[in-house]
Order: C-alpha cells, then structure tokens, then sequence
C-alpha cells in the first residue's frame, strides 16, 4: 500500500506539472498569436501632424512682415545684477539637514553651504561667459519671440567632406550649455572616417536666452514648428534631429510635422503616451516570458518587479512635475528671487536623476560626474534670464490637457529613429514599447553608464551612437 501511494502521488505530480506546462505553452501560444497579429496587423494610412503660424510675442500680430534678420549675439551681464546675485546669497538664512539624512529628503544643507560658499566667493562667472561664448551665438525673430541659439560648424572641414547638419535641443532643467561637451566631438571628430556635422542647438522658447511665449498654449509642437522654421531659415532643407527630456517630445514632433525633413531622428529618451496592448501583456507576461516581447536582460531588470522598479521610483522623483504641470507660477515664482533657492531646486535633479544611488551620498555623487563650474553655470543661465517660471510652464502646456490626449500622442513616427537607452535614465521603454509609436527604429542600442543628462555626463558614448546611427 505505501509503495502504490507513493506511486500515486509521483503520478498526480507529474500530472500537475504536465497541465502546469500544458497551459503555460498555450499561454506562450496566445500570446505569441496576440503579438503577432498586433505586430503584423495591416499600416493605417500614414498620418502627419499639423501646425499653424502662431502669434507668440506680446499684444496683437503686427500688420507688418516679421523681421527674418538672424544678429549676432553675445552672453553678457553687468556688474549690477552680480551684485545683486551676492547680495541675496548673503541674505539666505541656512537650515539644517536632519542628521544622516543625505539627500533623501533632498538637497543636504551641509553640502549646499560648500556649493553657496564656492558659488559667492570662488566661482568666476565672467570665465564661464568666456566659454559661453566659445561658439557664435545668433537671435532670430519666429512667432513673434526673439529665439536664441548657437551655430557651430567644423573649424576644419577636411576635403571632400559635407557638414550635416544636426538639431540638438535640451530639455528640463537643462540648457544649451549640456552640449558643450559633445559639440567638438561631433563638429572636430578624431576619426577621419567619423561623419562631420555642423550643430544647431536652439533653446527652447522661456528658456535661458529665448523669450518666453506670451499667450497660453506653448506646447511642444509649437516649439517644433518654430524649431523647423529655424531649420529652414538656415538654410537646411534636410537635417537629423536629437532629443532628450523634452527635446525628445519636441524632436519627435518635429518629424511628424515634417517626414520628408527629417532624415533621422536619435532620441536619448522615450516616452511613449499611449504603448497600447502590447505593454500590457509585455508587464504580465514579459518576465516569466521575455523572449516573446523581445526583452533582453536589461529591460527585465529594469521593468520587474514593476511597481518596486517603475511606479515607485517614478513617485519619488515625479513630484516637480505635478507642480509645474498644474501651478508653475507659484513655486517658479518663490525660485525667480532666491538665486540658492533655485540652485537646490535644479542641482538636486543632477544628482539623483543621474543615478538614483546618489540619495545616499552626503553630496548628492555631483561631483562624481560634473564640474561644480558647469552645474552653476546652467544655474547662472536660468538666473541671469529669470527663466525658470517660464521653462516650468511648458509642463503646464503639455501635460495640463491630459496625458495620450493630443494629436501628436497618437500620430506614429515613419523617419529612421535611433534610441540610445541610459542605463539609469528615469524611465525605460523597452524596444517592442518604443516601436509602437516609432515603427521604423533602426537602431536601439543599451550604453554602459551615464543617466538622464547623457549628453552633458557621456558626451563620448552619445557622440558615438550618434555617429554610428547616421552611418546607418
């Protein structure tokens, strides 16, 4: 009797595991159907997006034409608003961090007293203006707002040889200056095979030394019509286009306004509003099954468990945006008159969207990956323009009218699209996710190191995947 128990519990075993493996392959099967036919499912006629001519400036459009003039420009302050600059950092009152509480709570005030003291008593901002100034900045008048950018072309173009050109546009809380790094990269390349391009880095309108729009209802699509006009104006009647943060959303834009413009698009980050179904199954299922959804190692180790990895992670670095998607203008307005106010509010995200890791670390890690000099010197750049309510309202523009409502939520992207996937960028999009709204990715590659600035703290890698992408 023992012996034909034990017969018969190994059978009833073998039988659970047999339905157990039956039903995950039928599972693997349907699912496998379900893919395929949301992969494979016939093309709906193309669609592009649409913009029209806006009035930006202040007050009623002119009768008249606008003045197309590109001027010359130059970064400049006078000694008066130094001055002043000083003089509301000594007026700052410091306030303790709670003991051992690093940077969980936010920037630590040990640390931010070495950050004021340096910025006060040591920082040289008119070397910094220097630099600046390094490459030709140019304004020009589109939609009524006076837009700034700067032109760099190869100082050494070798023979036979085009420069293409590149649009690259920041995002939050970042500027033109996060390119200063990669621009010699890609304009002086060391390798005489390597592609020479000439970059145009714009900022973006109410940011740094762009004026900021007047009148309600600036989105990104705005900023992409008036970004391509700039485009055109320059000459360029074909160009490739790079992005991160909103410079991902606004490039992106860019070729759906204009496919046939376009010639490649290289993004640094996605987010994609509407992934549809297959993100879906792919967050059920991609774990137990990732070679259905095409997951590599990475994207399993970034996606699972989804609430400890995404939903949480996302809560406790995603409280900026409620507040600058709903009321800019009140805590902009707080950040406008303290100049250390507004340098905890922007070096904070420079430590832990670089790496979550840093939360740990008395200084925040900001000086394992920048120069003090350059992070302050982003800081001057908002300050010296009193920017930063404005830069805020662009989450307002985009994101108050819902999230996966507008047009361009839902318009796909036809031009050759490269993705360069961070290892610690604040949200992961695996392939299948991206190619949802971006079906002709060509190039989707996972980098060693580097965070949400990848252009300002891996200037090497982007310049290269940059390179390797145009190539093919």
């Amino acid at each position: 009797c023992s012996v034909l128990k034990k017969m018969d519990d190994s059978l009833l075993s073998m039988s659970v595991a047999l339905g157990t493996m039956l039903l995950e392959v039928a599972a693997a099967v349907a699912l496998g159907v379900v893919v395929c036919l949301l992969v494979f499912r016939k093309k709906k006629v193309e669609e592009t997006l649409e913009a029209e001519d806006g009035w930006w400036g202040a007050g009623q459009r002119p009768e008249s034409a606008e003045d197309e003039t590109i001027r010359p420009f130059r970064v400049q302050t006078s000694t008066e608003e130094i001055q002043d600059l000083y003089r509301r950092i000594d007026q700052t009152r410091p306030v303790p961090s709670l003991e051992e509480s690093r940077f969980h709570y936010g920037f630590n005030s040990t640390y931010l007293q070495k950050v004021v003291s340096y910025w006060r008593n040591e920082f040289d901002w008119e070397k910094q203006v220097a630099k600046l100034n390094k490459y030709p900045h140019f304004k020009t008048k589109i939609d009524g707002l006076d837009i700034h950018f700067i032109h760099v072309r190869p100082p050494h173009l070798p023979e036979g040889k085009t420069a293409i050109p590149l649009l690259m546009v920041h995002g939050w809380p970042s500027s033109f200056f996060e390119f200063y790094g990669i621009l010699p990269l890609l304009t002086e390349p060391a390798n005489p095979d390597d592609i020479v391009f000439q970059v145009i880095c714009p900022s973006i309108p109410g940011y740094g030394f762009s004026e900021a729009p007047h009148k309600q209802g600036f989105d990104s699509v705005c900023a992409a019509h008036i970004f391509y006009k700039l485009m055109k104006r320059l000459g360029f009647n074909e160009f490739y286009a790079q992005g991160g943060d909103w410079g991902c959303l606004i490039c992106t834009n860019i070729a759906q306004l204009q496919p046939s413009r376009v010639k490649g698009l290289h993004l640094s980050f996605l987010s994609v509003a509407n992934p549809g179904l297959i993100a879906g199954l792919s967050l059920l299922f991609g774990q137990r099954f990732p070679g259905l959804f095409e997951l590599k190692d990475h994207d399993v180790k970034r996606l699972f468990p989804f609430m400890k990895k995404v939903v949480v992670e996302l809560l406790k670095e995603s409280g900026y945006l409620h507040i600058q998607a709903t009321k800019p203008d009140t805590a902009g307005r707080a950040l406008n008159d303290s100049p250390v106010g507004l340098a905890v509010y922007i070096l904070e995200k420079f430590s832990t969207w670089t790496d979550p890791e840093f939360r740990n670390l008395e200084d925040g890690g900001l000086e394992r990956k920048y120069s003090i000099d350059d992070l302050l010197t982003n800081v001057m750049i908002y300050w010296v323009t009193g920017s930063i309510i404005s830069s805020m309202r662009l989450y307002k523009e985009i994101l108050g009218r819902g999230v996966g409502t507008q047009k361009h939520d839902k318009v796909p992207v036809r031009v050759p699209t490269a993705v360069a996937c961070f290892p610690n960028e604040l949200v992961h999009l695996p392939k299948i996710w991206a190619k949802q709204k971006y079906p002709n990715v060509v190039s989707f590659n996972y980098l060693p190191r580097g965070g949400h600035f990848g252009a300002f703290e891996e200037p090497e890698l982007l310049a290269a995947d940059i390179q390797s992408f145009v190539k093919k």
